[in-house]
């Protein structure tokens, strides 16, 4: 029996978080992958790519696996309660709750990462705290059934990952070798800790705005959360 596997799709979506994975779980004969969205009309992705569900909330079955991938478009989605709520709901009986990029911050907000290890991209790890998980650097980060990727490229780890739990080593590493993922990039800069001064300097001037934003609405998501709980 296929195994569903359902993609958070939405507005301002870091493509690549999203098609990593959806690469790895397609190439699975056993999964059936969805996009997930409120509705089917598509979505256009932070870098202008047009995205087209499959799914609406509304007519999604329970996945065995539900991911959120990140990107600048989850900012609106830590106070979108339909979203929060899809995703509560099918975390009941999902076998793994997932994420990719900051994703991790909209399980946040969902409640779902209460005494959880997670992890996320290095300009927002630390926003995870707000939300009562226990802030975790690594490319994967695995908790129970709690499964989370660092940013963007990790999302392919991740996926490889959660296949080889799923189906086995060797399938994982046959979707591996079939994608020819054996990463050799030409800079040491994938982290800010080997990454220029200069460079991390840039980059984070460059996000700053959206990082700004992003402090405000996790503040607000948190404490939502814990009034839900005082009550």
């Amino acid at each position: 029996m296929p195994l569903d596997i359902g993609l958070l799709v939405f507005p301002d979506v870091q493509q690549l978080d999203l098609t990593g994975p959806y690469e790895v779980f397609a190439s699975w004969p056993e999964a059936r992958v969805r996009l997930v969205w409120k509705s089917r009309a598509p979505v256009v992705s932070s870098t202008g790519l047009r995205l087209e569900p499959n799914e609406t909330f509304d007519d999604c079955p329970q996945l065995d696996v539900v991911c959120v991938p990140g990107g600048v478009g989850i900012n609106p989605l830590l106070g979108d309660e339909t979203v929060l709520a899809f995703l509560r709901r099918q975390a009941r009986a999902a076998r793994f709750v997932t994420s990719v990029c900051t994703g991790a911050l909209v399980l946040g907000a969902a409640g779902l990462l209460r005494g959880k290890r997670a992890t996320t991209h290095w300009a927002s790890h630390d926003l995870l705290a707000a939300f009562g998980a226990i802030p975790t650097q690594g490319r994967v980060v695995r908790d129970g059934a709690l499964m989370t990727g660092g940013g963007v490229t990790a999302g392919i780890d991740f996926a490889l990952t959660l296949v080889a739990e799923l189906a086995g080593i060797e399938t994982a590493q046959t979707i591996q070798l079939n994608l020819e993922y054996a990463p050799e990039p030409p800079f040491d800069a994938g982290s800010p800790s080997t990454a220029p001064d200069d460079v991390v300097a840039t980059l984070r001037k460059r996000g700053a705005k959206v990082r700004a934003e992003r402090e405000k609405l996790v503040e607000a998501a948190a404490r939502s959360l814990s009034m839900v709980a005082m009550d």
